[in-house]
């Protein structure tokens, strides 16, 4: 390289960041099967492990919320399958596995051999929607193929007692898992249809891990259903379940409670149902009746066309007929206005001027009261307040000033006298003391210094 050659220089986080988008870029998912090891969990709720065979191991993780929604507890020495990207954490140059799924890894052997099969079968139109039959709208005799002692069973029973118990169900018992479980059931299936006893069976049992549920992904078992001349529901598991019988059978439930509300109709509903048709029986049987009388009634007459005498007795009885409908109404009327009228004469009763005259006699007695009793409150008060204004007025009179012993001294035109200034010698004055008035002459003024 020559000297001058101008050198790129990387940092450790920009050559960490290169190679991470390299390892990214070339792996996006894969899928890798292994032995756990170093299992670690920490409070965040992440999961680091490493995944090893015989000759190597990778560090890996599984982030939450991911980590938590695993179905078994990751352990030590423990065989999982898992999808994830090949990652590099930056911030230690970790070359490390990021996965998105974990499960066990004789799960996973089961569930490629679940879908395999799966493929094989929907290809050979064994899971044909338009081979599926409709269920019975009311079943008198059911057959739950499954576990005599299990939950399903149990449950199954409690809803069809509770929602119609009507029908009659024979619990057809068979093992559900293990070693030759799947051989059975489709022995017992075939018996079930063969014996021409059922309108419907149930295929069920309660949830598991797949390799619970194995016996229901027999192929056997998934034709025999398909081939099956009795309508057949599959219920294998809980809601998240799936199996091949369930797609082979004719209707698939989520949980045995649910295929049980399936199979039967719900008694209160049916109850609704008989009642609507009975009204609409009897509706049609009154109009149907009318109908009849009608035809009867002009094929009398036409009997009768030729005979007068029988006519006229025909006449004579639907005019008595229609006298005594007459009458009745009649009397039903009468009875109604005698009604009305009991009615109209206590309103006016009630009303009579009379009762009106005392009601308005007392209201007037009692608002009477009122003025007189507002007119006392008011002088009361009028009397009260001017007693205040006459102490209020005495306290400032100058009469009170005189009686004290004080006097008014006034000038001829009447002006009041305050200061020495306001007259001069030998002017008039009058002074108003206590008991009367006197009359002064001013001889001499005498100021007083302050």
């Amino acid at each position: 390289m020559h000297a001058d050659t101008p050198r790129e220089i990387l940092t450790p986080s920009q050559l960490n960041t290169l190679a991470r988008d390299l390892l990214e870029g070339a792996f996006p998912l894969v899928w890798v099967e292994g032995e756990l090891g170093n299992v670690s969990r920490p409070s965040s709720g992440h999961l680091y492990f490493t995944l090893k065979d015989e000759r190597a191991q990778i560090r890996c993780a599984m982030f939450r919320p991911k980590s938590t929604w695993l179905r078994f507890q990751p352990r030590e020495g423990l065989r999982v399958l898992g999808r994830g990207r090949l990652t590099l954490y930056e911030a230690r140059g970790d070359y490390q596995l990021v996965f998105d799924h974990l499960e066990e890894a004789g799960e996973g052997a089961l569930r490629r051999a679940f879908e395999a099969l799966k493929a094989k079968l929907a290809a050979e139109g064994v899971f044909d929607a338009a081979r599926k039959r409709p269920l019975p709208a009311f079943a008198r005799r059911i057959g739950v193929i499954t576990s005599p002692t299990g939950a399903a069973v149990r449950d199954v029973l409690s809803v069809l007692a509770r929602r119609f118990p009507l029908p009659e169900v024979d619990v057809l018992p068979v093992p559900v898992q293990g070693d030759g479980a799947a051989a059975q059931i489709v022995a017992m299936l075939q018996r079930a249809a063969a014996s021409g006893r059922y309108d419907v069976l149930l295929v069920t049992r309660g949830g598991g891990s797949l390799e619970d549920l194995w016996a229901f992904n027999d192929e056997r078992l998934a034709r025999a259903i398909a081939a099956c001349p009795v309508p057949v529901v599959s219920a294998v598991g809980h809601e998240i379940d799936t199996s091949l019988s369930d797609f082979a059978a004719d209707m698939r439930a989520p949980t045995p409670s649910v295929a049980a509300e399936l199979l039967v109709p719900h008694r209160d509903d049916l109850a609704r149902r008989l009642q609507a048709i009975a009204q609409r029986l009897d509706a049609l049987q009154r109009h149907r009746l009318r109908a009849a009388m009608q035809r009867a009634d002009r094929a009398a007459l036409r009997l009768h066309a030729l005979r007068p005498q029988a006519r006229i007795e025909l006449m004579c009885r639907r005019q008595a007929e229609a006298l005594r409908r007459l009458d009745a109404a009649l009397q039903r009327r009468l009875e109604r206005e005698r009604a009305r009228l009991r009615h109209a004469d206590a309103c006016l009763r009630a009303h009579h001027p009379q009762r009106r005259l005392s009601r308005l006699r007392e209201r007037l007695a009692a608002v009477g009261m009122r003025p007189q009793a507002a007119i006392a409150r008011r002088l009361a008060g009028d009397a009260l307040r001017l007693r205040s204004l006459a102490r209020s007025l005495e306290s400032v009179s100058p009469l009170a000033t005189v009686a004290r012993g004080y006097a008014i001294l006034q000038r001829e035109d009447g002006h009041v006298v305050r200061r020495i200034d306001d007259v001069q010698p030998g002017d008039a004055l009058r002074a108003r003391v206590a008991d009367g008035h006197l009359t002064l002459n001013v001889l001499a003024r005498e100021s007083q210094s302050p």
